[in-house]
């Protein structure tokens, strides 16, 4: 399996990248990749979770008993509990996020998908999402998996990321264009 030297050069990419050879070698990558899911919602919801991961405060082994907790709770397999142990013991639940993103464009890359971070004012319908996914995937060429975010700050259009680019359709960013026009001319 070949891994892009980006991934791979960042603390979360290497991490991502040895619990993707493990979920491969066992053929758990879809279960590990549905924890991992789990985990983003879980880190997104629970402001108490965000603060174990991110609190240097809390010991090695409160950490490890918590995200233990936290993971029989989720329903995680057994795999992912033990990542997730293993990133207490060397202080390293803050980069979990990082982490579940690169294990994900990882996943994604080897079903031959990329995946587009979509931001939007407001919830998007299950019409529009298929429309943009396939108006991404012709523009690709490949298989476009989207991860939505609702950024009210966005006052309205969209925000779509795919590696490292960004196609900002945004009403705030043409205001703070228009703005800045104004102020230059």
């Amino acid at each position: 399996m070949e891994i892009s030297a980006g991934i791979q050069a960042s603390l979360a990419g290497r991490y991502a990248a040895a619990l993707f050879e493990l979920a491969s070698e066992a053929g758990t990558v879809t279960a590990v990749e549905s924890d991992l899911d789990k985990l983003r919602a879980a880190l997104g919801e629970s402001a108490e979770f965000r603060t174990l991961t991110t609190n240097p405060e809390i010991s090695r082994k409160a950490a490890g008993k918590a995200v233990w907790g936290v993971a029989a709770l989720l329903g995680l397999t057994e795999l992912t509990q033990n990542f997730l142990g293993v990133l207490a013991e060397n202080r390293r639940l803050s980069a979990l996020p990082e982490m579940i993103r690169a294990f994900r464009q990882i996943a994604a890359a080897q079903r031959g998908e990329v995946t587009a971070e979509v931001k939007s004012a407001h919830a998007l319908t299950d019409s529009q999402l298929e429309t943009l996914r396939q108006k991404l995937t012709a523009r690709e060429g490949r298989t476009v998996k989207l991860h939505t975010e609702v950024d009210p700050d966005l006052l309205g259009g969209l925000v779509v990321t795919i590696g490292s680019k960004r196609i900002d359709g945004s009403i705030r960013t043409r205001l703070n264009s228009l703005a800045h026009a104004m102020k230059t001319a």
